[in-house]
């Protein structure tokens, strides 16, 4: 009888002990994303826009500059009315160029923009296919060993980016270039 008790107290032990574990996993984020020609496609783009746009804005301020030392080498030969036009045409410049640069590359920039536009929704794939993983595998909580969560180890064997990459129709190992 007292064999019976502690086997059933055991028993119920286990089943509580393994009824409050939890299981984790984690995923590699930059190496799913690499996987995504749509992601490799947006990343290009969003690179060869950032690239001209930057192009331009370098442009702008080197007519400032130019503008500003042929106001300095001329400033001894003109009126006071010239300085004046002179220097409210380099500071509307200036202000253009800081406003062009803000218009495409500030916090609600254009750049800012076209990056949610093409990236959000592969962003959004991603994590139905991270919900999905984790789901059929019966996982409490998946972390990505490449955002601010510090992991200090991660056995390799919880590594699920490659069954994201898999339920993403994609096959693991293959980068795109």
């Amino acid at each position: 009888m007292k064999k019976r008790i502690i086997l059933i107290a055991v028993l119920t032990f286990t089943a509580f002990a393994g009824a409050f574990a939890q299981r984790f996993a984690f995923v590699d984020s930059e190496y799913i994303m690499k996987h995504i020609p749509d992601y490799i496609s947006a990343q290009k783009q969003i690179s060869a826009q950032s690239d001209q746009w930057q192009k331009e804005v370098e442009a702008r301020f080197q007519e400032i500059d130019r503008l500003y030392k042929a106001y300095q080498a001329d400033q001894v030969l003109m009126t006071p009315e010239m300085k004046k036009r002179r220097e409210a045409e380099i500071v509307g410049k200036e202000k253009a160029a800081k406003d062009f640069q803000r218009d495409k590359f500030g916090p609600e920039g254009e750049l800012s923009q076209r990056s949610n536009t093409l990236i959000k929704p592969i962003q959004d794939r991603v994590s139905k296919a991270i919900q999905a993983v984790a789901e059929s595998e019966n996982l409490d909580m998946i972390f990505d060993k490449n955002s601010e969560v510090l992991m200090l180890y991660a056995n390799p064997r919880y590594d699920k980016s490659d069954a994201v990459v898999t339920r993403l129709g994609l096959k693991p190992g293959n980068f795109v270039k």
